[in-house]
């Protein structure tokens, strides 16, 4: 009898900075979300998929679970938890240390309210021993009772094929939800916006890219040529903020826009020339209106 096809939705959860995101790049084989060591790097809900000869599993990379601070913050939160009950599979990652913190007990108390199967993802195991990843595994089985417990290091690669193994256990009989040569569901313009963000986060001090969004005034292709022109802003709620981002003698920005071009135009697959703008909108993180018009998804701020 020949096996049937499967298909299901898994999300992927944990605290910022976990290794979420590379974890979904990883999966999938392709630089989708943007990666980088301060929290809150992922926003919004990404959606890539991974299309085998044997199933169909679309990942949702959700943002950090934390305390919110403003409404951002909350918006963040509802984005990584609303999901739970929905989707065939949660890989839940932590790292291997040797207590569990208050924020990775917040969120194994959320899973206690869901029926939903569980893998517990311990990441970065390539640089713990061994010993450790034991103490880390029986620490975490003594609280929540996982489907599976998969130590792996999503940036190394290693152990990725087990989990990969398990999954579809996982999943149900179904078609494919989408075409199989489509990585995400994101357009382009979001990925180009995320982007200039990374790019942002990598250069910037560390308590402005909290406060800085991007938004993609104008992108369109040249008439009769290979150029896309990409019009972008970066939002900052300080004036002090702009001046940073703008640096000296506008060599910051020169910066983000010079490192967010090499991405940029392997993403789109064609030359592009971008220009950069800067904008104050004071506490534009607290304001539902500007939340929307920077992208995040309106149907999980309601």
């Amino acid at each position: 009898m020949k096996e049937q096809f499967k298909s299901g939705f898994v999300s992927i959860i944990g605290r910022p900075n976990v290794g979420k995101s590379t974890l979904m790049n990883r999966l999938i084989g392709e630089k989708i979300a943007i990666m980088s060591n301060k929290p809150q790097t992922t926003r919004n809900r990404i959606q890539t998929i991974l299309t085998t000869e044997k199933f169909q599993a679309i990942f949702i990379d959700t943002p950090g679970i934390h305390t919110p601070k403003n409404k951002l913050g909350e918006y963040m939160v509802k984005a990584a938890t609303t999901t739970l009950n929905e989707v065939d599979a949660i890989f839940y990652l932590v790292d291997s240390e040797p207590l569990i913190g208050k924020l990775d007990h917040e969120i194994i108390e959320r899973l206690k309210f869901i029926n939903t199967p569980v893998f517990l993802c311990i990441n970065k195991i390539d640089s713990v021993s061994r010993e450790q990843v034991l103490k880390t595994i029986d620490m975490y089985r003594k609280v929540y009772d996982f489907a599976e417990i998969i130590p792996l290091s999503a940036y190394e690669g290693t152990n990725v094929e087990a989990l990969m193994e398990c999954l579809p256990n996982y999943l149900i009989e179904g078609p494919r939800f989408f075409p199989e040569d489509m990585v995400t569901d994101q357009p382009e313009r979001q990925l180009v916006a995320e982007i200039i963000r990374e790019k942002a986060l990598h250069l910037l001090d560390k308590e402005i890219p909290h406060g800085i969004a991007v938004e993609i005034e104008s992108m369109a292709k040249r008439e009769g040529g290979e150029i896309v022109d990409i019009e972008a802003t970066i939002v900052c709620e300080r004036d002090s903020h702009k001046r940073i981002i703008i640096g000296k003698q506008g060599q910051m920005i020169k910066d983000i826009g010079s490192k967010a071009r090499y991405d940029i135009e392997r993403l789109l697959g064609s030359r592009i020339y971008l220009n950069l703008w800067v904008k104050i909108k004071k506490n534009w993180r607290d304001s539902d209106f500007l939340l929307k018009n920077y992208g995040y998804n309106g149907r999980d701020m309601d």
